[in-house]
């Protein structure tokens, strides 16, 4: 049901200046429209890329299922921020917004003269949220970053699909979904923060750094192990996806391939029977099957590094698939800090996931170790709540111990 009622939503009175595309920023701005914030969506000449991209070639009317799915409660313009006007236009929308959100390659704002220091230098209340697929530096930087690499370069990918098979990424877009979440919640941590001081602040996020958090159990296990976990004998599917997505093996592993166009990759790579039109999609169905034993065949002929020698250059979207051992040396793992360690009363020293979004003026850090059962009972009841010893006492007594 649609309400004309624009007076409800806990985020009422909030504004957003919505510069992104795909899945991880829209979603979290959809989300945030949902609770009431004013979203104005800041769209390139040709539209948001998912506006010409949809889940398994859905168009109900001509437009796409997936930009449905990820848009609802914003307001579009459409401005060409290499012209003048469209970027004064859209200086002048973040001038009266309170957030702006953006998932741009890292650079892409601060070459158009948009970036957080050069707004933030005359308003200081802003709260600027970049979105990445690695980070905003590193040596992933300038690497397309994209939902089935991310979630290939942080492991989980070996956690699926059938023992022997190729690793299995998830039919849902893991990465994208968690990085909008966690968006979703540190905007909202740097309102309060603002709030309580009148200042704005920078927050990072990123694909690889929010899916690696997502399998903190599954990595904390795997660092305490030292193995690489046993996949079981099943498999799931994605039903949704066309050639030429995938994983691939490889002369020595395997490759992520994202969503290119199946005629450029065939050009790159010297396969031929792809030169036509009908190839220029990065997303053909009836014919992925077919597609995809032709590029593997070939994809066998290198290794994974080889492959990613010869097709980064054309910026295709590709990756390695690493298990949790290779993740966990990975460069830009190692440099955005996704693996820490604590000491734990009990445990001793505990090795785990870091912390995915970063914040330029109130950072995020492992400040207490995994509580013991009940170690604060006291600490809390006095310091919270003031209770006297006695009433303490009342409540440790009232503690049972399960049989």
């Amino acid at each position: 049901m649609v309400t004309e009622n624009n007076n409800e939503g806990a985020l009422r009175g909030v504004r957003v200046a919505d510069f992104t595309q795909l899945v991880q920023g829209p979603w979290a701005t959809q989300m945030l429209g949902d609770m009431g914030a004013d979203i104005i969506k800041i769209e390139p000449p040709g539209g948001d890329w998912m506006r010409h991209y949809a889940y398994g070639n859905l168009y109900p009317a001509g437009q796409s299922i997936s930009f449905l799915g990820f848009n609802r409660n914003k307001r579009s313009i459409a401005l060409d921020l290499k012209s003048t006007e469209g970027l004064q236009a859209a200086r002048d929308i973040i001038s009266k917004c309170d957030i702006l959100i953006e998932n741009f390659r890292p650079g892409v704002m601060d070459r158009l003269g948009i970036g957080y220091e050069s707004l933030q230098a005359v308003q200081p209340g802003l709260i600027y949220c970049a979105s990445s697929g690695y980070g905003k530096d590193g040596p992933y930087q300038t690497r397309p970053g994209q939902d089935l690499l991310a979630q290939s370069l942080a492991g989980g990918a070996w956690l699926n699909g059938r023992r022997g098979d190729l690793p299995v990424v998830t039919a849902v877009g893991q990465a994208d979904l968690l990085t909008s979440l966690f968006i979703v919640q540190s905007v909202l941590a740097a309102l309060y923060h603002r709030q309580q001081t009148g200042r704005g602040q920078r927050i990072d996020a990123s694909l690889l750094n929010s899916i690696i958090a997502f399998h903190t159990q599954e990595i904390t296990a795997y660092l305490y192990k030292g193995a690489n976990p046993e996949r079981s004998a099943a498999g799931i599917p994605n039903p949704w996806l066309g050639a030429p997505y995938g994983l691939y093996p490889t002369r020595d592993s395997y490759i992520a391939i994202g969503m290119n166009s199946v005629r450029r990759l065939a050009a790159i790579m010297g396969i031929e029977g792809y030169d036509r039109k009908e190839f220029d999609s990065n997303n053909i169905i009836g014919e992925r099957d077919a597609i995809y034993e032709n590029f593997a065949a070939v994809f066998r002929t290198k290794t994974t590094e080889e492959w990613l020698s010869r097709l980064l250059p054309h910026d295709i979207w590709c990756s390695q698939v690493n298990t949790f051992r290779e993740m966990a040396v990975d460069p830009q793992v190692l440099h955005n800090k996704m693996i820490i360690e604590y000491d734990h009363p009990a445990a001793g020293k505990v090795a785990t996931t870091g912390i995915p979004v970063q914040f330029s003026r109130t950072p995020a850090a492992v400040r207490r170790p995994a509580p013991l059962l009940g170690e604060h009972t006291e600490e809390i009841l006095t310091g919270i709540c003031g209770y006297t010893p006695e009433q303490v006492q009342a409540v440790h007594g009232s503690v049972r111990t399960p049989s």
